[in-house]
């Protein structure tokens, strides 16, 4: 596979640029994926073990960086989202960076899509009236604004999302699973 070309980059730079100022949750999203990993052991080769004919050991599950990374590793895939993250926009224009995050939030949507199935956190019409009582689950619905006592109410401003369900692929067996993206060399 061959690198995209600059003008290619910079689209992939820019759709992720705006959809970054439009959307909070992808901004926080972005945020979490820049954090750095925590720090991996260097692989190694797991010590030989007999098994008996027939009987097949499971590999181990991965780490919750492991997990990580290879979500990571599918938005640059698919989305060139690193290289667009890392890249200095100071440069281009603004018509060249939207152009760019316009590929970036294709390629990130189409991995999203392919590997969660998402859903609304909250039923209700973003900018209805909505009833929130005390008890309700903090993990789905966060209040903002001037909180005072239950019941409150207030316009449903995010819907929020819960992945439903999550297909990530398997990480190939001896690779690395702190690499993102290899290194690439024409030749």
């Amino acid at each position: 596979m061959s690198s995209p070309s600059l003008g290619q980059r910079v689209s992939l730079a820019l759709s992720s640029f705006f959809r970054i100022l439009s959307d909070a949750e992808f901004a926080a999203r972005v945020d979490a994926a820049r954090a750095p990993a925590p720090e991996l052991p260097p692989p190694s080769t797991p010590p030989a073990t007999l098994a008996s004919p027939g009987v097949s050991t499971p590999p181990p599950a991965p780490t919750r960086a492991e997990g990580a990374t290879s979500l990571l590793a599918l938005l640059q895939r698919r989305a060139r989202l690193v290289d667009f993250v890392e890249e200095d926009l100071a440069a281009f224009s603004d018509a060249d960076v939207g152009a760019a995050a316009r590929a970036v939030h294709d390629g990130c949507r189409d991995v999203i899509r392919e590997h969660f199935t998402l859903e609304p956190a909250h039923p209700g019409d973003e900018g209805a009236t909505v009833t929130v009582e005390e008890g309700y689950d903090a993990g789905r619905l966060r209040l903002v604004g001037a909180v005072g006592k239950p019941p409150w109410r207030g316009a449903l401003r995010h819907r929020g999302w819960v992945a439903s369900s999550t297909r990530m692929p398997e990480l190939l067996a001896g690779a690395d699973p702190r690499v993102i993206a290899p290194a690439e060399v024409e030749t």
